[in-house]
């Protein structure tokens, strides 16, 4: 079980025996894997994306990045993985279907910030 002992006590003191709280942890480890998986087909999917990534080289409102592979591992409720373009890279700490064709990732180091991808800019 994933929940921290706080958590843990908090759930039962609201009603949820053992049982509850092991569904729910199941509950919870399996939307992790399936959100990873719809992210990672979107990018997939996708020879080129759009963002909302404020970069400094790029005077675009929306950048254009050509995307070579999204790859996430999850672990309980946390996402991790590493977002590559034809030239760089990002670290993703977490990530979340916004709509149809709208996703956010949470990038680490060298971009701290969450960011919105789309397969056109009109989306954003």
């Amino acid at each position: 079980m994933h929940f921290n002992q706080r958590t843990q006590d908090a759930l039962r003191e609201a009603g949820l025996d053992v049982d509850d709280l092991k569904r729910t942890s199941e509950a919870v480890v399996d939307s992790t894997r399936q959100t990873a998986d719809e992210l990672e087909s979107f990018f997939a999917d996708a020879d080129t994306v759009y963002s909302d990534m404020e970069m400094a080289h790029s005077t675009a409102e929306f950048p254009e990045h050509s995307v070579e592979y999204l790859d996430l591992t999850t672990h309980a409720a946390e996402m991790r993985g590493w977002l590559r373009f034809d030239t760089w890279g990002a670290y993703v700490e977490d990530g979340r279907i916004l709509d149809d064709g709208l996703v956010e990732l949470t990038l680490g180091p060298t971009v701290h910030d969450r960011v919105r991808f789309a397969r056109s800019r009109e989306r954003l």
